[in-house]
């Protein structure tokens, strides 16, 4: 059986003959849950036994966040992130194609016929039978297994995977963070939420207040959850340290519009500007609030690194 490198392909420009011949699914992949998953799974089982290579085709933005815009629901994950989670789960290959005017116009047989056959060489496709996809939504299952038959690649839906009898989705995984409920999402994710991003600089404020915090930019509109809770930050060279967060706008200061992760690393000291760094939530400790002035907003911040401390020692 060959072995394909993890390869991510961006944009229709940059798909090759050597990409043709592929075994593929088309979704969202927001949080790659249990259920994509167990979607995954049928796609690299197909993949080994046809011994073709396994793809995974994306949009950017996604088609809900082209047509919403602000409105569009948070993300559970960034691109990057979904691309190394659908490397983790198995797929060879990520295609990330842009969501655009040019895209949304296809009819549904130039989307099959330019996308699927002429780009990818498509042997077997898996996706849900309520699939719609080309200009108006045109296309369905029913339309994909018809070309398939003429064109010469097989069509299969997926499976719904349920827990506790109701079907695992971005939306309810959505639901959970928003209530704070990291076990119940972890258990729908199949590994507790995490933010990764790079440590960047920010108004210095935290270290004004002697308080020093590590600031990832979350570059959207909206997050799936906001407040401060207790966290435990994975860095760059693979130490675990507690910490306290919070995600938000700021609204004691009122200078940002887009909510940015702000770390606040227990006991520990050290410069991790420009690294890579893993945020795992462990407990919601309040909700994010407007302070009258920035001595309360201050005095706050010490009693959540006390609550955070707190949380770590009892679960020791």
């Amino acid at each position: 059986m060959t072995r394909f490198e993890h390869t991510f392909i961006r944009g229709m420009h940059n798909l090759h003959a050597s990409h043709h011949g592929s075994v593929v699914t088309i979704g969202s992949f927001d949080g790659v849950h249990l259920g994509h998953q167990a979607v995954i799974r049928q796609v690299t089982e197909k993949a080994q036994e046809l011994n073709l290579p396994s793809v995974a085709m994306v949009f950017e933005p996604q088609p809900h966040e082209y047509f919403s815009g602000e409105q569009a629901p948070a993300r559970l994950m960034r691109l990057r992130e979904k691309a190394l989670a659908l490397f983790e789960a198995g797929i060879d290959r990520v295609c990330c194609l842009q969501f655009n005017r040019t895209l949304r116009s296809l009819s549904a047989a130039e989307f099959i016929q330019r996308v699927l056959v002429d780009g990818l060489g498509v042997k077997y496709l898996v996706v849900g039978d309520d699939f719609r996809f080309g200009c108006d939504r045109s296309g369905d299952y029913q339309l994909l297994q018809a070309t398939g038959m003429k064109q010469g690649f097989e069509v299969s839906d997926t499976h719904t995977f349920e827990v506790d009898g109701e079907r695992v989705s971005s939306t309810r995984i959505r639901g959970l963070l928003e209530l704070g409920d990291f076990e119940q999402a972890a258990e729908l994710l199949g590994k507790p939420y995490r933010i990764t991003g790079h440590v960047g600089y920010g108004q210095q404020l935290g270290r004004q207040l002697g308080v020093p915090t590590a600031n990832v930019q979350l570059r959207r509109y909206r997050s799936p959850l906001s407040g401060v809770f207790a966290v435990s930050v994975e860095l760059a060279d693979g130490c675990i340290v507690n910490g306290v967060a919070n995600v938000g706008v700021r609204p004691t200061v009122g200078d940002i519009v887009k909510p940015i992760l702000e770390v606040h690393l227990l006991d520990f000291e050290g410069d991790i500007y420009g690294e890579m760094i893993a945020v795992e939530f462990k407990t919601k400790l309040r909700e994010e609030q407007k302070f009258d002035s920035v001595e309360l907003l201050k005095k706050y911040i010490y009693q959540d690194i006390d609550d955070a401390k707190n949380y770590f020692s009892e679960q020791d």
